[in-house]
């Protein structure tokens, strides 16, 4: 049987005060998400919530910096999600698109982030690292970073348009194509938002990857690309947990 989560050492351990979760196909299907709506979590003390929002393939970040309650809602349109709230898990949808999770140890800040190819040219990823800057004090080589499952560039061709979204984009936008044939290429997008963390100044040591393809996974993973509509979605999510 396939796993319900998926979640990195390397990113956190036990110790971390965190706990995280790359969601598979079977996880999902056990979950009930009303996108803005905040789901109170059992086991944790009356203190835990699910919060997912509808997600518009932009780069704007809902921030929640006050505990939440059960007659708030969140309507708006957001690709990423910014807590400094214990218990409270801040989670994205995703079928093929990158679910990146970050985790601040000194500010005790977390974020989740859905990256599509548009959200990830125009720079969704290091728009919410410079959010966590700005609004909670984070110091980016500080940060943690894990890039979940998601498309890959074995199975994840795109066209013209695509292509000529990267091109305007990003100045090195051949270093994150493969067999670029003018009109036709294979897209890596965990290496695009490596490469954007990196110029972030985030240390190379401390980002980690789930190199898993959600199109060559049919077992694991929905596949947007790979069946032709949204049948399901996988969650991927972060809390902060108590450091006692």
């Amino acid at each position: 049987m396939s796993p319900a989560v998926i979640t990195v050492p390397a990113f956190a351990s036990g110790r971390d005060s965190i706990r995280h979760f790359f969601g598979t196909r079977r996880h999902a299907d056990s979950l009930a998400i009303e996108a803005g709506v905040p789901i109170r979590q059992n086991g944790m003390k009356g203190r835990g919530w699910l919060l997912s929002v509808k997600q518009v393939h932009g780069t704007d970040a809902l921030v929640i910096d006050r505990p939440l309650s059960e007659v708030d809602q969140f309507p708006g349109g957001w690709d990423a999600l910014v807590t400094d709230q214990l218990g409270v898990t801040v989670a994205v949808r995703t079928a093929d698109c990158v679910p990146v999770l970050v985790h601040d140890p000194c500010r005790r800040v977390v974020a989740a982030i859905h990256a599509g190819w548009r959200g990830a040219v125009a720079g969704i990823v290091p728009k919410t690292i410079a959010l966590m800057a700005t609004r909670f004090g984070s110091t980016r080589s500080d940060l943690r970073i894990s890039i979940g499952p998601s498309a890959g560039p074995c199975c994840y061709e795109v066209d013209e348009p695509v292509i000529d979204g990267l091109r305007a984009g990003l100045p090195n936008w051949q270093s994150v194509v493969h067999d670029y044939r003018g009109n036709k290429a294979r897209l890596d997008l965990k290496a695009l938002i490596r490469q954007q963390v990196v110029e972030q100044g985030v240390i190379t040591s401390l980002i980690s990857c789930v190199n898993l393809c959600t199109i060559c996974h049919d077992e694991l993973f929905y596949s947007y690309r790979r069946e032709g509509r949204v049948n399901g979605t996988m969650v991927s999510g972060i809390t902060l947990i108590s450091s006692q």
